[in-house]
């Protein structure tokens, strides 16, 4: 396998997504320097990464949002078949440029573990619901989301 290590700069793709063993995964999408000599139907390049890192996977989990430009440094292997996306492992990652907070306009479902919320742009009341479902209350504001999660855990065993 061919391996370099480099940094990369790129976009997040998605929410990244916790891994096995303490590790996160997330896709940037990365666009070459010269992007005006392309073609404008040339695809992205689409880069894999993961890290195992304490602090980055911290990071990534809890203040990363799709569209935020990161600058991930660390050991890139090339995908193994032509097609695949090639892999990064990040040892060093720097938060370039984050994306707006979006501006709520419409109703959205959010995934606390495993709970959901819907965020309703007309009111700062918030109903939560187990996965499965079941009704856990309406928080009276986003703030008091993680309240009314931890009283139902509570009162329920921890089960949602």
């Amino acid at each position: 396998m061919d391996t370099k290590h480099c940094a990369v700069d790129g976009w997040v793709d998605a929410i990244p997504v916790p891994g096995p063993r303490d590790t996160v995964t997330f896709d940037l999408v990365v666009r070459p320097a010269d992007i005006d000599a392309l073609d404008d139907d040339a695809p992205d390049t689409i880069i894999t990464c993961t890290s195992g890192d304490p602090r980055i996977t911290h990071e990534l989990l809890n203040g990363i949002q799709p569209g935020d430009l990161l600058r991930a440094t660390g050991t890139l292997v090339q995908p193994p078949a032509p097609g695949e996306h090639a892999r990064l492992t990040v040892d060093a990652l720097e938060v370039l440029d984050t994306v707006l907070v979006p501006v709520l306009r419409e109703m959205v479902l959010d995934r606390y573990g495993d709970y959901v919320v819907i965020f309703d742009g007309d009111t700062d009341a918030v109903p939560v619901f187990t996965a499965h479902g079941q009704w856990v209350g309406l928080a009276d504001n986003p703030d008091a989301i993680a309240t009314l999660i931890d009283i139902h855990e509570r009162v329920n065993g921890g089960d949602a």
